[in-house]
């Protein structure tokens, strides 16, 4: 079972705190590219969140369904414009806790690695095969962690905000063999210290291909970006999809 990081505090602010991965025209790339895959059927997200990218998919027409460990994240989810047209589960994203199957099934923003082993994302490929239509396809969104094996002493600090009155810092820690990230965001202002801790279990995408081979699915196409953007050596980011 995943651990549950996404707790009342944590949803309260995810979006102000993820502002960057709201932009408009982020979103609108991101829904276009999977409402072209979906093909006017329903459609699955893996830990759907606040609706980030759910809500903008359903504005597209699309049936979407979530599945969300964290019931505060789905709470706030319920509670925006949009997120009545939505069918949401409470469930761990690696056992798939829904009936029926689907043209796509999707998770993004490295949320495969909220599962901290590597049994528990083989589960998820599994499970997630067993619940595709024969020619559906599915969409993992991640990151390259060839710039983890570049840190000094396997650690980094990063200021992801400064601002006159609060500095918000990136703490992590990279264990190369275990393939695991512990993070902190720390953020610094007069009224205090607050700290978003999470823990991450990466994967290289040669790695993801096997887990889909596992699962009897391949690798279908491999981009830098939701724009179609090839992916390179330089990628820091990949959209995988894969099919039957």
């Amino acid at each position: 079972m995943t651990k549950i990081w996404f707790d009342e505090e944590v949803a309260a602010t995810y979006d102000e705190d993820s502002a960057d991965r709201f932009d408009p025209a982020l979103l609108a790339t991101t829904a276009d590219f999977l409402s072209e895959l979906a093909g006017g059927a329903p459609v699955l997200e893996l830990a759907v969140g606040t609706g980030r990218v759910a809500v903008p998919l359903a504005e597209r027409g699309v049936a979407v369904s979530g599945i969300e460990l964290s019931a505060a994240m789905l709470a706030r989810l319920r509670a925006k414009p949009g997120g009545e047209r939505l069918t949401l589960t409470v469930g761990d994203l690696a056992d798939v806790p829904v009936e029926g199957r689907y043209r796509l099934v999707y998770l993004v923003f490295n949320t495969l690695f909220n599962l901290l082993t590597q049994d528990e994302q083989v589960r998820c490929f599994a499970n997630v095969a067993e619940h595709l239509d024969d020619d559906g396809v599915f969409v993992v969104e991640a990151f390259v962690p060839a710039w983890l094996h570049r840190l000094r002493d396997g650690q980094h600090v990063h200021a992801e905000r400064v601002e006159v009155d609060r500095v918000v810092l990136d703490v992590g820690r990279h264990d190369p063999v275990a393939q695991t990230l512990e993070e902190s965001h720390v953020e610094l202002s007069a009224a205090g210290i607050r700290l978003g801790p999470i823990v991450t279990r990466y994967a290289w995408p040669a790695e993801l291909d096997l887990m889909a081979r596992l699962a009897g699915l391949r690798l279908r196409e491999r981009w830098g970006g939701w724009s179609g953007e090839p992916y390179t050596a330089d990628s820091r980011d990949h959209v995988s999809v894969y099919g039957r």
